[in-house]
């Protein structure tokens, strides 16, 4: 990471042949050269081989790190000033805003004022040792990233770490956590990997079991289908549509509509590794994505409790997500197909 004017740091990573499905992922399939793999997954997908500049910089004394690829400006890590660390805005294909702009901004035309804790991309959950790390309020935990964040390139791609304290109200820490998020592209669609490992200290951690959580983002209101300018839709992995798909397991979910030059969508891929996968999901219709392998008494109606779990003291959990913006609606974005690359490469 090189230094810059102005106290910005700056990580610059020009174009390369490379797709999501990379090379250096798929060593372990030894009958091809992985070069080979990857420029077949490139072709039977439909993505561009080459991987648009993707550059970051750190501002530390606004507390956050700007995002472009390709020119652009993909998304922004705030990682000070809030209760949690997030990521806002983020723009998709064809400069599509795919994330509700309040609270973080004034409102955009359409969208409601409603859960002010629904800011961007973000990861939380409401009961984490019964401290409440989902909602905003004087009596909820604060997630505060400890130091700057770290900032690396790969291969068309720009990578950014961070330590969080996840503390009580009054400052006790529950727990810590280690976040990693890459970002690139894919063609003409844009990625986020989101890799958070949580780890227990002197005491075990119970995530517990409530549908307020976890790994989740707020959507542009376009890509609701309840509200006022909502147009959208939504399918899982399992054939699920609509509200069908809340409370549900998948692989992944997809929520697509027509946008500025055309069906856009943001799809969110649960990991094969992940606790309880295919996840369940709080998807709502009003534009609230979410998955949350804890909330099984509110998804499915199980005894109260059902959906806990203990991180023993001294242990960990890592959970790996990818948020996919897209463009074309699920079947000819190739959803499932681009699932199956992402989780073979990881």
């Amino acid at each position: 990471m090189a230094g810059s004017p102005g106290g910005i740091a700056e990580s610059r990573q020009g174009p390369l042949f490379k797709c999501s499905a990379s090379a250096s992922s798929f060593r372990s399939m030894h009958s091809l050269r992985p070069s080979v793999i990857a420029l077949l997954l490139c072709l039977t997908h439909g993505v561009s081989a080459e991987v648009p500049l993707a550059v970051a910089k750190l501002d530390e004394a606004a507390k956050k790190v700007t995002v472009e690829v390709g020119g652009s400006l993909f998304t922004e890590l705030v990682y000070g000033g809030h209760m949690k660390p997030v990521l806002f805005p983020v723009i998709g294909p064809g400069g599509n805003m795919m994330v509700r702009q309040w609270p973080m901004r004034e409102a955009a035309p359409g969208e409601e004022k409603d859960h002010p804790h629904h800011r961007g991309l973000w990861f939380g959950h409401g009961n984490v040792n019964g401290t409440d790390f989902w909602l905003e309020t004087p009596k909820a935990g604060k997630v505060v990233v400890q130091g700057v964040p770290e900032i690396t390139s790969g291969p068309g791609t720009v990578t950014l770490q961070t330590k969080e304290s996840w503390q009580k109200p009054d400052g006790a820490e529950v727990m810590t956590s280690a976040t990693t998020v890459t970002c690139g592209a894919e063609g003409g669609d844009r990625f986020i990997d989101y890799t958070i490992t949580l780890s227990a200290g002197a005491e075990d951690v119970i995530f517990g079991d409530t549908k307020e959580g976890t790994m989740a983002i707020r959507v542009n209101p376009l890509l609701n289908f309840k509200g006022a300018v909502a147009q959208g839709t939504a399918v899982t992995s399992e054939g699920k549509t609509g509200a069908a798909a809340w409370g549900t397991h998948a692989k992944w979910v997809d929520y697509t509509a027509p946008m500025e030059g055309g069906v856009t969508g943001v799809a969110c891929f649960d990991h094969p590794a992940n606790l309880r996968h295919p996840t369940t999901w709080h998807a709502r219709d009003y534009g609230l994505v979410a998955a949350n392998p804890f909330g099984l008494h509110d998804f499915q109606k199980k005894p109260e409790g059902t959906g806990d779990y203990t991180m023993k003291k001294g242990a960990s959990l890592t959970l790996r997500y990818r948020w996919l913006f897209h463009t074309g609606d699920t079947a000819s974005a190739k959803i499932e197909d681009r699932w199956q690359a992402w989780a073979l490469a990881k």
